[in-house]
């Protein structure tokens, strides 16, 4: 059984920045890909980065890259999420998500969640 536990948001004024962490407490896979999505109010949940295990490749959304940078240890359990120059629409719930094999050229989907941790940033 797998369950992600993610932590490391809270508040933080504009310009500022948070790390998030994400541990995978039960069963690992071969080869997966973890990764954080974020959820502001009224919004849709939105992927933000990704990371193979296997190639140690990784994935932004736009919105983020330049900013945001994912990376993982080598236990295939953890997974971190470095936020810097963080702005007001960074705002929202943050969610760890493992998939169990994420192809090239394929959009992330998520087979586990964490139980997601709030990032506030103010202006």
């Amino acid at each position: 059984q797998v369950q992600l536990v993610d932590s490391g948001g809270g508040l933080v004024q504009a310009g500022g920045s948070l790390r998030l962490s994400c541990t995978n407490s039960g069963r690992t896979f071969n080869n997966p890909a973890m990764g954080w999505f974020r959820q502001a109010p009224g919004k849709e949940r939105e992927f933000v980065a990704g990371i193979r295990w296997g190639s140690g490749t990784t994935e932004y959304a736009d919105s983020v890259k330049g900013r945001f940078t994912i990376s993982r240890e080598n236990d295939k359990k953890t997974v971190f999420l470095q936020m810097n120059s963080l702005k007001p629409e960074d705002t929202a719930v943050y969610y760890c998500a493992l998939e169990k094999f994420w192809s090239s050229g394929t959009s992330f989907s998520a087979n586990y969640w964490g139980q997601g941790t709030q990032v506030t940033v103010s202006s």
